[in-house]
């Protein structure tokens, strides 16, 4: 049966008519976590469905100024297709655009008819399936911070509304404009499955909260999101950035993870009152797994040149590798609830990374704990980043993607496709950074050298 013919097609064609939309915005990720997309006439969904949308495999090599980065398969196979066919289970209205429903896609290659290697949505459902031989259903809350700018007078971009101390505020105080609000309510009405935010610690910094689900729809959900908060923020002529540290005067954006997992009878598999420090043992496992693996897991969760410039002494960021209960200044920290609110929040990740391949990356490294069945070492007490304590993670991308690749283990379960075209995309990163001049060197050198 084709698309056309299709009664699920036809009730969804029929629907979106009903509600005045004729437009499809059919959208999947690429490496870097940015919306790649292509607008549909509703009348040419089936056909969609049928034959798949026709994207160059090189989108996914494609860097942030528009260069093709040479990873195999990409220039070196002739640029050739992959396919992209609309999930219409994600169906949505976007409520800031009459007329246009987004969805997501899947993506395949066209002559194996497998996932394309790059896709991060398809890395994570690797990995979850992973996780289904365990019996652990993961769920997934995301935390994302970022900044808004407005345009400078003088040129380029400065900070929406600089006004110091005014951190976890809401309102015209931090934010004359009202731009938290709008936001809040549309991507609400998106169905993202937001919960509240406020304005966070620097001036135009924001933070948003999203609930707690299975992974995948978390991953959606935050990829969606972003993806939201950049597009609204154009239509106020400002730009919204998740880069990790945008300021030399200001401190980072953050991504952090609230993990848990659910058994085979939707119990928390992570509670165990008898356990140790009221974790079970599974619990306790993935701890010992990220921190094992932490090294390696930081290219993926601090995955830019500027990622490390978040780090170091007194920024808030965890840039050691610990753990610790209700303790902020650990890289992983246990929130005090127990019963069914158990759980895990990874602080190492910045607003950079592409939450599908974070969120993968974080539950390899928990299932080769749980797996190896190790405990992790004491928890931190007191304030940390204490390095006669803890093991400094890597402090450039360079080193980061040193340890993933060392890490076979980790990468074993990520899928030798997917390391090599990330660690070749990222390098390159690193190669043109080293190239580049900046404008720090120019302010330090030119007049005196």
């Amino acid at each position: 049966m084709s698309a056309h013919d299709s009664p699920d097609i036809r009730r969804h064609m029929e629907r979106l008519a009903a509600d005045g939309i004729d437009v499809v915005r059919v959208t999947y990720p690429d490496l870097l976590g940015t919306e790649r997309a292509r607008d549909v006439l509703l009348e040419e969904l089936p056909r969609a469905m049928d034959h798949g949308l026709a994207f160059c495999r090189a989108v996914y090599h494609t860097s942030p100024q528009g260069d093709v980065v040479p990873v195999g398969g990409g220039l070196d196979a002739g640029l050739p297709d992959i396919t992209v066919r609309p999930d219409l289970d994600t169906l949505a209205a976007l409520p800031w655009e009459p007329g246009v429903a987004t969805c997501l896609a899947d993506v395949v290659d066209p002559a194996t008819g497998s996932p394309a290697p790059e896709s991060p949505r398809d890395l994570l459902r690797g990995v979850l399936a992973r996780c289904r031989e365990l019996d652990l259903r993961p769920v997934v809350g995301p935390e994302l911070e970022y900044f808004l700018c407005e345009p400078d007078p003088a040129g380029g971009w400065r900070r929406y509304g600089r006004e110091t101390g005014v951190v976890y505020t809401a309102g015209l105080r931090a934010d004359p404009d009202n731009h938290l609000l709008r936001t809040l309510r549309h991507v609400r009405d998106l169905n993202l499955g937001v919960l509240s935010g406020n304005h966070e610690f620097d001036g135009g910094q924001f933070e948003i909260n999203l609930r707690h689900s299975q992974a995948l729809s978390a991953a959606d959900r935050a990829f969606r999101f972003k993806a939201a908060v950049k597009e609204l923020a154009r239509g106020e002529g400002r730009l919204a950035t998740f880069m990790a540290k945008p300021f030399n005067d200001a401190g980072g954006s953050g991504f952090h993870l609230h993990l848990s997992c659910e058994d085979a009878e939707g119990r928390n598999a992570f509670d165990d009152p008898a356990g140790a420090y009221g974790l079970s043992a599974e619990a306790r496992h993935a701890v010992a797994g990220i921190l094992a693996h932490a090294p390696a897991l930081a290219a993926l969760a601090n995955p830019t040149v500027n990622s490390y410039k978040r780090f170091g002494p007194d920024t808030l960021a965890p840039w050691l590798v610990d753990w610790g209960l209700d303790n902020r200044s650990a890289m992983v920290r246990i929130p005090p609830e127990r019963g069914s609110g158990s759980r895990l929040e990874l602080r190492l990740g910045d607003a950079s990374a592409n939450p599908y391949l974070l969120i993968a990356g974080t539950l390899a490294a928990a299932l080769l704990g749980i797996e190896a069945g190790e405990e992790p070492p004491a928890p931190l007490e007191g304030y940390g980043y204490d390095t006669g304590k803890s093991a400094v993670l890597p402090m450039s991308l360079s080193a980061a993607l040193d340890a993933l690749e060392a890490d076979t283990a980790l990468t074993g379960l990520l899928g030798k496709a997917f390391t090599t075209s990330f660690l070749t995309y990222k390098r390159d990163e690193v190669e043109r950074f080293g190239r580049h001049v900046t404008d720090w060197e120019f302010t330090e050198y030119a007049h005196h050298l």
